[in-house]
């Protein structure tokens, strides 16, 4: 990951326009999530936690100017702490998008969410991409992950996915005048063409499967001897009760002893 070279993308017309749609729809994916600790991994010019109400928030990232700077396949963080991660364009500028997967099972709570955004590769901006092979620019540089493919890996690890949206259905146009003359596409790509937009957000949630109860195998034998001593002991208690009940009348009342 370079941040460096990102950061310098996040500052033209392009990269503004992405960038504050994205921070747009995570703060309104983030607010209805609790617990105790959040995670942003990647991409610190984006505040992807701050409409979130977690007490203990962090930005990790290898480079740029993040809370905690460290390695996302490797994070400094206990296992099962995490009850919100998300993850902005975190995969697709890695190495190993699997082995930051992997870290992030680790870290998640059980029934913990996962927020993650990408660049579609089936949209306009995976077309750009495409033409764009073997340029050092980004964002083309980066290996743009199909949804379909990311669901499986969620799948794969246990995450179950509840949720996601695209956005950026304008053609990745460097110019902001163009830009602007395709704002209206944005509403009419959400109803018409919604699998079209060139950026996408996934919702995932842990799921950990419940313990099962392993019972002995019983043999017709040993069940014979338990229900025999348990005929007896039933019998023992019924020849020498303990409390003996004495059933009144209505209005009578109990017998009186006779004082010796």
């Amino acid at each position: 990951m370079a941040d460096a070279t990102l950061h310098d993308w996040l500052q033209t017309s392009l990269g503004v326009y992405v960038l504050q749609r994205e921070q747009c729809i995570l703060d309104e994916a983030v607010s209805d999530v609790f617990g105790f600790n959040a995670i942003q991994v990647f991409l610190p010019e984006l505040e992807a936690l701050r409409a979130n109400r977690i007490p203990n928030k962090i930005t990790v990232c290898r480079d740029g100017s993040p809370r905690l700077r460290a390695d996302p396949e490797a994070l400094p963080v206990l296992t099962q702490s995490i009850d919100l991660a998300v993850l902005p364009h975190a995969l697709e500028f890695s190495a190993n998008p699997h082995a930051i997967l992997r870290e992030l099972d680790r870290v998640m709570m059980p029934e913990g969410r996962v927020i993650i955004t990408g660049f579609n590769p089936h949209s306009l901006w995976g077309a750009r991409q495409f033409f764009s092979r073997g340029k050092p620019a980004y964002p083309w540089c980066g290996h743009f992950i199909s949804l379909s493919r990311l669901k499986d890996w969620l799948s794969l690890l246990g995450f179950e996915v509840n949720g996601g949206r695209f956005w950026a259905y304008a053609p990745p146009f460097a110019s902001e005048r163009w830009l602007q003359r395709w704002r209206f596409i944005e509403p009419a790509g959400d109803r018409w063409w919604a699998v079209g937009g060139g950026v996408y957000m996934l919702q995932a949630i842990k799921r950990v499967q419940g313990v099962r109860l392993i019972t002995p195998r019983w043999s017709r034998a040993s069940v014979d001897k338990v229900l025999a001593s348990a005929v007896r002991a039933g019998v023992k208690r019924s020849e020498y009760p303990e409390n003996k009940v004495i059933q009144l009348m209505p209005g009578s009342r109990p017998p009186e002893s006779n004082a010796s």
